[in-house]
């Protein structure tokens, strides 16, 4: 007999920050499994793009121009999600923003910048998954609350103390989320990325200084990629991982341990 758990034919997806690095990995994976797929993102044009993509894995594929650090846009992305889908069983808090490389030390940082990064990371997270939770609790079968954090939560990183306390934050959140919503079915776990090659970070994986000194710590040799992630997406969205909640997942090629 054929396990199935893996099989998400009749399951709906959404992924924000979907349409390249790591959430267009985790869509691509998604769909292959037999996932609907709905990604958000700013920019339509690499939507219809990473819409492409998806498509040719036969399934139905949506794409919205969505700023998930503004509350009413989620809002509405979230409604038309549900109006071109039906549901939502598994939602990918993915989409993020970095630190603006003109920040020289924590001491010079603007307020400006420090709300910047909380707003998309953070604020935009809250967003997300308070419209998501709303969903899954109000029907039967729950779901799957996942989001994309990163190693700079439980690492120290100099310049870049807004990035990881939204990273962090993620963390608690989730934590939380994964007891309170337990009894309702609703799982909520985390994804703690390494260094990954993704459009937010091809320029430092790209600097011959840093190449040097860090990927020999990786000890696979090579950076990650967004297809590295259709895995633990498929999983975090399946039957599968029905009793698997409250977690952190670190992808990073060992890089934390080494």
């Amino acid at each position: 007999m054929t396990f199935r758990a893996f099989d998400l034919n009749g399951k709906v997806a959404l992924i924000t920050g979907g349409n390249s690095g790591i959430g267009l990995g985790m869509a691509e994976g998604l769909a292959a499994a037999g996932a609907a797929v709905c990604i958000w993102g700013t920019n339509a044009a690499k939507n219809a793009t990473a819409a492409e993509r998806l498509q040719q894995h036969g399934g139905k594929v949506q794409t919205l121009v969505c700023d998930v650090g503004d509350e009413a846009a989620v809002e509405r992305a979230f409604a038309q999600t549900l109006a071109a889908l039906g549901r939502v069983d598994a939602c990918f808090v993915n989409a993020g923003v970095g630190g603006r490389r003109e920040v020289q030390s924590f001491m010079e940082m603007t307020t400006a910048e420090w709300r910047r990064v909380l707003g998309v990371n953070l604020d935009g997270a809250f967003y997300t998954l308070r419209a998501a939770a709303r969903h899954m609790v109000g029907r039967p079968g729950g779901g799957s609350l996942v989001v994309t954090a990163s190693l700079a939560a439980i690492s120290g990183q100099a310049r870049g103390e807004h990035y990881a306390a939204s990273k962090g934050g993620l963390i608690s959140m989730m934590k939380a989320l994964s007891v309170e919503l337990a009894r309702q079915g609703v799982r909520a776990n985390a994804i703690l990325p390494g260094w990954i090659d993704t459009p937010m970070t091809e320029r430092t994986l790209r600097w011959d200084r840093f190449v040097e000194k860090v990927l020999p710590r990786v000890p696979v040799r090579r950076w990650g990629t967004g297809d590295d992630f259709a895995g633990i997406a498929v999983y975090l969205a399946s039957d599968a991982s029905s009793y698997h909640t409250g977690d952190t997942f670190i992808i990073d090629g060992a890089y934390s341990i080494f």
